[in-house]
This record gives C-alpha cells, structure tokens and sequence, in this order.
C-alpha cells in the first residue's frame, strides 16, 4: 500500500505549482502567446504542458506548504517574473507599433486608426501592418522557440526561492521600456525624412506658384511617397529587427541573471 504524507504531497504541489505560474506569467504576458485570440483553454493547456516538461528538471525548491503565507508570496513572485519577461519581449512590438504611428501621423493618415484587441485601443493602419510583419518575422525566425528556451534557461539562473527578489529586475524593465521610442523614431526615420523632403519641396513649390492649391495636391503626394518609402524600406527592417529581438532577449537573461537572491 503506498501511504503518501503531507510533506510530500506539498512537495509535489509546489514543483508543479510554482514553475507553472512562472510559465503562465510569460504567457499571458509574451507576443503571440497572450494575444488575446488565443483561446484561454489553449494558453492554459500550453502552461500546464510546459510545467510538466520542465518541472523534473527544475533546482531544488523551499520545503514549505504552498497554501501558506510563503509559499503564496513565492507564487506571487513567479508570477511577476515570468509577467515581466514577456513584457520585455512584448517592448520590442511596442517599439514597431510606435514606428508606425510615426510614419502613419507623418503621411497624413493619422485618422485612418482600427480597433486594435491586442491592446484594447485604436492603433494605425500602418502600425498594425508593421506589427503583423515583426510578428511574422518572430514566427519565421523561430523565435518564439527561443522564448521558451530562456524561460526554461531561467529557472537556474534564477532558481525559485523564498528569498526576496532585487529591485534590479524593475530597473532593467523600466530602462528597457524606453526603448520603445528609440526604436520607434529609429525604425520611421527613413519615412520621416523622405516625407520632410517632400514637404519642403511641396513649400518650395507653392512659394513659386501660388496659384496651385496646396491641399489639392499636398495630400496625395505625401501618402504617394510614403507608400513608396515603405514599400521600399521593408525589405531591408529584417535586420534593425532582429537587432532589437537580440537585444530583447539579452535584457530577459540581464533581468533574470539580476534578481538572483544575494547570499550574506
């Protein structure tokens, strides 16, 4: 007869338990993975395979009950950690989106916004078009394989523990999120400077002629070239894109490498 004792089954609970929420944090939280599209049931069933999978390899855990008042603050932890690697990977998105809000508001279509459900808001045509192609990018490339793979790597760099986490992993989040506009005005600029171009030339124009109607053909013109600037400039965004998903990557090891527990 095979007699289990309490202290075993809490052993068991927490090996599950507490990976899983770490698991479920970067899944609700990570591109692609917590897009709102994806069926709850399918993100749950994802965390729950991934646990089982990771679980037996993972470092040796506190021996504590996992309903106590530690082993829920340990729960809380594991969650804000996995929440906060997504959230790193999910800058690099928000870094595209703002490109295309950029060069959307620069060509004239600032009105020409959709309803984004990623975000619960309204984004540009050209921002969704440039989110679409980033996440393309992150599928071909196998990066979302890549993900998993430093969520895992993360549970011995950064082994769970009843030790209170480092202030640096807020730090490096903050740090990393304004990244978000240097992306942005990085990745526009090719846009924003063909269409700066465009309307001194435009200015010029009507300086010398100004019989001609400025918004008759301003307008036109300006979505023209910017149509033009992105068509020829999307060929060559797999690089500065790949850039930003290694440097993305590198913050989640950073943050995770960090918030190891100091041993006095």
């Amino acid at each position: 007869m095979i007699t289990l004792t309490s202290a075993e089954l809490n052993t068991w609970i927490a090996a599950f338990v507490w990976p899983l929420t770490r698991i479920m944090g970067l899944i609700a939280a990570a591109p692609l993975f917590g897009n709102v599209s994806v069926p709850a049931g399918l993100k749950i069933g994802l965390g729950v395979m991934l646990a089982l999978i990771v679980a037996p390899g993972v470092p040796a855990l506190p021996a504590m009950d996992p309903m106590s008042l530690p082993g829920l603050l340990i729960l809380g932890q594991q969650f804000i950690i996995g929440t906060a690697m997504g959230f790193a990977m999910r800058i690099v998105f928000a870094g595209v989106e703002m490109a295309g809000d950029i060069a959307g508001m620069t060509m004239g279509l600032g009105f020409a916004t959709f309803f984004d459900p990623q975000s619960q808001g309204r984004s540009s045509a050209i921002s969704q078009f440039l989110s679409l192609l980033t996440l393309m990018v992150f599928l071909a490339a196998n990066l979302h394989l890549v993900l998993l793979s430093t969520l895992v790597d993360s549970f011995t760099t950064m082994p769970i523990t009843a030790a209170p986490m480092s202030g640096q992993l807020f730090r490096q989040l903050v740090g990393w999120g304004g990244r978000i506009f240097s992306a942005g005005v990085q990745l526009s600029l090719p846009i924003v400077a063909a269409l700066l171009i465009t309307n001194i030339a435009l200015g010029i124009l009507t300086r010398a002629a100004p019989q001609l109607n400025l918004f008759g053909i301003g307008f036109p013109i300006t979505i023209s070239v910017g149509f033009i600037m992105i068509a020829l400039s999307v060929p060559y965004l797999a690089l500065p894109l790949d850039r930003l998903f290694q440097e993305g990557f590198e913050t989640i090891r950073q943050m995770t490498t960090a918030t190891l527990p100091r041993i006095r």
